[in-house]
């Protein structure tokens, strides 16, 4: 009989908890922290598989929270508790953000609104940090989340990876930003490939790259003002 696959067949550095605890909850795909929200998998199927497949059923994080009991708990893998866990963890979402009022939400409508918003995040990073912004219709700020860490290259940053978050949050545009440790802002030939891919994958799917900056400690460069695309 073939081995059910677990959270623990996967390599250390790939865990949730793991990747949560080194790199912050903003490192985490959806699928992620669903998979810590409901803590253990069952027999024969990984945690991880039971939160993709919740993704897939449901579309989003917005239409989990709609659901009733009833409909979590006909899922393999989710039962009573899993379920009231699932609704209790997605009603603190929104009395969070029921608590922010209008003036609160970020617009972002310059390269110099995105330093604002990052730059305390990356400033005195030693290593390099890709980050994308989720904007609405109205470039209000609707999610940031920490794609890799490391050098920026094909294998590492991924169109998948990258777009995986704005598709789930409904963005209708993102605005990609990575800091450079240093501290020149210039795009080097592997941002202006990278940043070209980005923008076909973009069109592709119908998410609008609106710029890619490059920020330092104490300067930036916003390739879509230079240009590049």
């Amino acid at each position: 009989m073939t081995k059910a696959f677990t959270v623990h067949d996967l390599p250390l550095s790939e865990r949730p908890r793991e990747r949560l605890v080194k790199l912050g909850t903003e490192a985490l795909s959806v699928q992620e922290l669903l998979a810590l929200v409901l803590g253990r998998g069952t027999k024969g199927e990984s945690v991880v598989l039971t939160a993709q497949k919740l993704l897939s059923k449901f579309g989003n994080l917005k239409n989990i929270a709609s659901a009733s009991i009833e409909e979590l708990t006909q899922m393999k893998g989710i039962g009573l508790a899993k379920a009231t866990q699932l609704k209790a963890a997605l009603e603190l979402g929104k009395r969070l953000e029921e608590q922010s009022t209008d003036t609160d939400k970020l617009t972002v409508r310059s390269p110099e609104d995105v330093v604002k918003v990052v730059r305390n995040k990356l400033k005195g990073k030693k290593r390099e940090h890709f980050i994308a912004l989720s904007l609405n219709t109205r470039n209000h700020l609707i999610g940031i989340h920490t794609i890799s860490i490391g050098s920026l290259d094909a294998s590492i940053v991924h169109p998948r990876e990258v777009f995986k978050e704005a598709i789930t949050s409904s963005a209708a545009s993102v605005i990609f930003v990575h800091n450079h440790p240093s501290g020149d802002p210039t795009p080097s030939e592997d941002d202006v490939r990278l940043t070209k891919r980005l923008v076909e994958v973009g069109e592709i799917i119908g998410i609008e790259v609106l710029d890619h900056i490059i920020i330092c400690d104490t300067c930036y460069s916003s390739m879509k003002s230079k240009g590049v695309f």
